[in-house]
């Protein structure tokens, strides 16, 4: 990284500042994977079980307020005997939790106890209390004494340990001394396996679930001062792993952006409850979480789709936010993060400047390298695809595996090749491992040019893309440029589109010269496109909501042939009215 020319202006954007991020990791060694699969083996022994053992408490010193709403659909058809979850149902009362045959998500929402926030959202505590109980007696069968994976998974266990005392008056509401004893006594085994299991938890949000588990028990359970202290130093330690210092998590997903920005005001509420204050570097961490959040909105409020996300609703982001507590503008220059976001009069355009996250932090990563989005107010233009990560369960593999690739994003793509490779097996491969960028702000636009080394291996070019943004957001020039970087010059000329997928409002109206389009939302403003040094076509796309499922769509698709020299292609949308 070289050194800025200039200060940072508002919002902490550095004009003239030169960015170069690094990429390009293999994942888990071999040792790795094996030292980890011999560690949770030597969970089931003996001596471990020993190292669990210890007093249980009797009853928790607080009760802790959840601040979220849960999933009303779910919550009703739990109302109902079913548990749902993205297209997948399991009725409770054929429930076994021993034997799962549902999909690891799924799986992960019903040992997270996720579920009890979605029935205490459509029910009162009476009603719901059976339900609850019903599932946990189900639960500890099976898993309050085996210490196994995937139930005992620290992560895991972290969430449930924030579930369990945000509603225990749910889940501990009956006479039942011993049933209360068995769901006290799991609780406590499993802060203790947290104690020893946290620190190994992959870096990200999954580490900081672990940590804000260990500190709820030692804010909730008798005696947990010790393990107070103790977890305050483990999760100060997991954020510098697991965080940027711009705020932004390393997994680079909204939604897990979303997720520990929940975490944390969950573990603030049970300091709250202590009557304690939080730790300076949790508020700190927290600010600086909810602004990166809010620079990954769109003018509807909701999460832009980045990282197999969808687009969470605006109404969940303005709940988190309200409950952290934290006022913040949205963060418009996330340097360590790599999201970048243009805004002017309502017009708010967000990029990916940054290769995909790394390989051993995050399974399911995206080739979506220099990708932007675009709306219009509450309206979205310019989309990804989105969604291979949260999909529902009738999405099938292949289209699942599809929406990670270059093509699924708004961006430039040679050959239909991935600008990061991606596996038979799911993990990102050789790539994008250099970004290099350059963002300048003036009275008149804001301007972003970016590179990457994606296609250098394979075709020898380098994609370099430049955007601006008019201050009167009325105009997004864009220029798409091939750049020779290999000194073996390739024969022949090598074909590549630049796609520009649109969200399903949109109602596009082709020009007769084959060259532009006009886009017309649902507000009634028009936007027009026009392109030069391609041919401009119409194809079909795809385009996952926010609540998994697929919607049929429209993508703008310049077609080109770049020589061994390389070339350009520059494009414009222009809000006509």
């Amino acid at each position: 990284m070289s050194d800025p020319a200039g200060g940072p202006g508002p919002d902490g954007v550095e004009a003239g500042k030169r960015l170069i991020r690094l990429g390009g990791d293999r994942g888990l060694s071999l040792a790795d994977r094996v030292a980890e699969r011999f560690r949770r083996l030597a969970w089931r022994t003996p001596i471990y079980r020993m190292k669990l053992r210890g007093r249980h408490p009797l009853k928790l010193i607080a009760v802790v307020d959840d601040p979220f709403l849960g999933d009303a659909a779910r919550g009703n058809a739990l109302l109902d005997g079913v548990l749902s979850f993205r297209g997948e149902e399991l009725r409770i009362d054929t429930l076994d939790f021993a034997r799962l045959n549902v999909s690891k998500a799924f799986a992960e929402h019903l040992h997270a106890f996720d579920w009890l926030r979605d029935l205490s959202t459509v029910t009162t505590r009476a009603h719901a209390a059976p339900i609850a109980e019903a599932i946990m007696r189900r639960w500890l069968d099976a898993h309050a004494d085996k210490v196994a994976d995937p139930a005992w998974r620290a992560d895991l266990w972290g969430r449930r340990i924030l579930a369990w005392t945000a509603h225990a008056p749910m889940i501990l509401s009956g006479n039942d001394l011993v049933y209360k004893s068995r769901v006290l006594h799991a609780l406590a085994r499993g802060a203790r396996h947290l104690d020893r299991a946290a620190d190994r938890v992959t870096a990200g949000v999954p580490r900081i679930a672990a940590w804000c588990g260990v500190l709820v028990a030692g804010l909730l359970i008798p005696g947990g001062d010790p393990r107070r202290a103790f977890g305050e130093t483990g999760l100060n330690r997991a954020f510098k792993l697991s965080m940027f210092e711009d705020g932004g998590t390393v997994g680079r997903s909204p939604v897990g952006q979303l997720d520990a920005v929940m975490l944390l005001s969950m573990l603030c509420n049970a300091y709250a409850a202590r009557r304690l204050e939080p730790p300076a570097f949790v508020t700190s961490a927290l600010n600086r979480m909810v602004s990166a959040l809010l620079g990954v909105c769109h003018g509807d409020r909701g999460l832009s789709s980045w990282q197999g996300c969808v687009p969470i609703a605006g109404e969940m982001i303005a709940q988190a936010v309200e409950a952290s507590g934290v006022r913040a503008r949205p963060l418009r220059q996330a340097r360590e993060w790599g999201y970048q976001r243009l805004s002017a009069a309502g017009t708010v355009l967000i990029v990916d400047a940054a290769p995909p996250p790394l390989a051993r932090l995050v399974e399911g990563g995206c080739a979506s390298t220099l990708a932007f989005e675009l709306s219009d107010a509450a309206h979205r233009i310019v989309v990804n695809c989105g969604g291979a990560r949260m999909a529902v369960r009738q999405v099938p593999a292949a289209l699942g595996e599809g929406l990670r690739t270059t093509a699924a994003h708004s961006t430039l793509v040679i050959g239909d090749s991935n600008s990061t490779a991606i596996h038979p097996d799911g993990s990102l491969g050789r790539g994008v491992s250099e970004v290099e960028l350059s963002r300048q702000e003036s009275e008149n636009s804001s301007r972003i040019e970016a590179s990457h080394d994606g296609y250098v291996r394979r075709f020898g070019f380098l994609h370099r893309r430049q955007i601006a943004l008019s201050s009167d957001g009325n105009d997004i020039r864009g220029e798409d440029m091939l750049l020779p970087a290999d000194r073996r010059r390739k024969k022949g000329a090598t074909p590549f589109a630049v796609r520009f997928h649109l969200s399903p409002q949109v109602e596009i109206a082709p020009t007769a010269d084959g060259m532009a389009a006009f886009l017309r939302i649902p507000s009634g403003a028009v936007w027009q496109f026009r392109c030069r040094g391609g041919t401009l076509a119409i194809e079909d796309s795809v385009w996952i909501d926010g609540q998994g499922r697929p919607v049929a769509t429209e993508q703008l698709v310049i077609n080109a042939e770049t020589p061994a020299g390389g070339t350009n292609v520059s494009w414009v949308f222009h809000r006509a009215r």
